[in-house]
């Protein structure tokens, strides 16, 4: 990696669930790197969503290698997400077109309830033992998968964990990890974030700043995106024998399917 940058840098490993992204340091000068990222990361950065997105190089392995500006800034934290910020940028993001033209330019198909529950389907039954908690959820998405039909799509960031929002140090608020974009009904993204960070009696302010009004349809369609990513959640922790996270996601699917 430092061959590339020339002599003076140093590149230290930035941690992450994939392990390709990078610190590079020459002197006071910093740049935060990453091999392969979303490839829609200059239209994020024209946006303002991320980074401000600086350089892209090919290497002759065929990799794709970005350098974004190193802020300094800070994670949000949990109780910070109830803000109108986050619903701000969240509702931007939704509704960028130049971002959904793109993405679906690039051959992404939207991720409907029917491919959902399909994928989880299988991946029930490649599960050694049959789990009764799982096999009610998917049940429960089954019968219900009619309910949450949505002809509005959007570029859906699929984990807004409050450790991927970040604030720079001048207060600019910047959403990253791209990795898992899909094309989806906004609702997925809606579900996760007010289902985990926001108490359900501001829900309907939350999603004033956000854009939307508080109907039916859509508090169905959270709830059952809810559903499909916690048995998604479930199935990951429990392939990495990490059964106490697993034992835990169980429990809360349990709530949501009374």
């Amino acid at each position: 990696m430092e061959l590339f940058l020339g002599e003076g840098w140093d590149v230290f490993p930035a941690g992450g669930a994939t392990g390709e992204a990078y610190v590079a340091k020459c002197g006071d000068y910093q740049l935060f790197i990453k091999r392969n990222s979303s490839p829609f990361l200059a239209v994020l950065s024209a946006e303002g969503i991320v980074p401000k997105l600086l350089w892209t190089k090919r290497l002759e392995s065929g990799d794709v290698i970005t350098a974004q500006r190193w802020i300094q800034g800070r994670k949000l934290k949990a109780q910070e997400m109830m803000g109108s910020r986050t619903a701000r940028l969240l509702g931007h993001i939704h509704r960028s077109k130049e971002l959904l033209d793109l993405c679906q330019r690039m051959g992404n198909q939207p991720l409907t309830p029917e491919i959902m529950i399909r994928n989880l389907r299988e991946q029930l039954q490649s599960q050694p033992r049959r789990d009764v908690v799982l096999s009610r959820a998917l049940t429960f998405l089954t019968r219900t998968v009619t309910e949450v039909t949505s002809k509005s799509y959007a570029v859906c960031h699929g984990d807004i964990n409050h450790n991927n929002w970040l604030c720079d140090e001048e207060d600019n608020l910047y959403l990253i990890d791209w990795d898992g974009t899909t094309v989806a009904d906004p609702a997925l993204d809606l579900g996760l974030m007010l289902y985990t960070y926001i108490p359900q009696s501001k829900w309907r302010a939350w999603l004033a700043d956000y854009g939307v009004t508080l109907d039916a349809s859509l508090h169905v369609r959270m709830h059952w995106y809810v559903v499909a990513h916690t048995v998604s959640e479930v199935l990951w922790h429990t392939c990495r024998a990490q059964h106490i996270d697993a034992s835990k996601l169980r429990e809360k699917l349990t709530t949501l399917l009374v």
